[in-house]
């Protein structure tokens, strides 16, 4: 499967857990996309940030289920986490 390095990552995730994560193991957490792969995301991060990647680790989630008008029952969409370890030196600025 060769997929476009541009639609692998699709944002930065800020939040106190990724915060916390990124000052102590220099990791840094993204959205990806559903089918990329470990590999796939290395490369991105590293062709599109410029920076060295040492792991990946990857969560896949479940939509939530939402309500919608009276009964109508609906879910968001599932989605993928990918947790990328930086390179000791290395950092990426989130703001």
């Amino acid at each position: 499967m060769s997929k476009d390095i541009y639609s692998v990552l699709d944002k930065v995730i800020i939040s106190e857990k990724a915060t916390l994560l990124n000052e102590l193991n220099n990791d840094v957490v993204f959205k990806v996309a559903k089918d990329a792969n470990k590999l796939q995301i290395k490369q991105a991060v590293e062709k599109l940030l410029g920076k060295k990647v040492v792991a990946v680790r990857t969560a896949n989630y479940s939509g939530k289920l939402k309500r919608q008008r009276r009964s109508d029952a609906g879910r968001t969409a599932h989605w993928k986490k990918a947790y990328v370890r930086l390179a000791e030196g290395e950092d990426i600025e989130l703001v």
